[in-house]
């Protein structure tokens, strides 16, 4: 059996206690830690102790993939670690996360390689080939949503939001109720400009902030509602 030290990423939804109490460091740490990765990733391998000096796993399996992962890992699915063990700590909520399938990921992948857009870019989408299907094991209390409500379900709540801004995107969601009116929404919100997307934002969550007033102040402090634009 090995030893190995994963790698700590530093999101701002990060705990500052939860990975710092695991790890028997200090806590509070300097700054939120949110994942703590165990595995090969290029971008943020472990390390592994081997004959008293700690090495890269990422090049302990390359000089040896038969060895370290055995014949058959391999022949499925290359001369690589095929998972990425990640302990989340989220102190706040995450941000939406899309993964594509298998075809679209490398589809995109060799896209953007072909573009020379650097892996490290802001506005880079495909940084490695895979489509990341995610097993969750939760530790303690946590919650997750997974997938999009239906597409009518979506367009009544944005009604019953009243904001304007975002119901004159919300046509897909009436001419195609089904996954594809989802698809051509989400990618009309995506693609707007920078500043338009800004805007956009803004004018939902003050929609929000007065939706959940009103609910507040009709049916008293027990009926509080929270309205997330990027679950609808």
């Amino acid at each position: 059996m090995d030893l190995l030290e994963g790698c700590i990423q530093n999101y701002a939804w990060g705990s500052r206690s939860a990975i710092a109490g695991l790890l028997g460091k200090p806590s509070p740490s300097p700054h939120p830690e949110a994942e703590l990765w165990m595995g090969a990733h290029p971008s943020a391998p472990s390390l592994i102790q081997r004959d008293g000096s700690w090495r890269s796993l990422l090049d302990v399996i390359a000089e040896r993939p038969d060895v370290e992962l055995g014949a058959p890992v391999v022949a499925r699915f290359g001369p690589r670690l095929p998972f990425l063990l990640k302990v989340l700590a989220a102190e706040t909520p995450l941000s939406l996360q899309a993964h594509p399938d298998m075809a679209q990921a490398r589809a995109g992948f060799l896209a953007e390689e072909a573009a020379r857009i650097p892996r490290d870019a802001p506005h880079r989408n495909y940084r490695d080939a895979n489509h990341k299907p995610e097993l969750l094991a939760a530790f303690d209390r946590f919650e997750a949503l997974c997938g999009f409500r239906r597409a009518s379900d979506s367009l009544r709540l944005l009604t019953a939001l009243g904001a304007p801004a975002l119901l004159s995107h919300a046509g897909p969601l009436a001419r195609n109720p089904d996954a594809g009116g989802l698809r051509s929404f989400y990618a009309a919100l995506a693609s707007q400009p920078a500043a338009a997307r800004e805007q956009l934002v803004a004018t939902t969550l003050e929609a929000c902030a007065a939706h959940a007033s009103s609910v507040v102040s009709t049916s008293g402090p027990r009926t509080s509602a929270g309205w997330d634009a990027s679950a609808a």
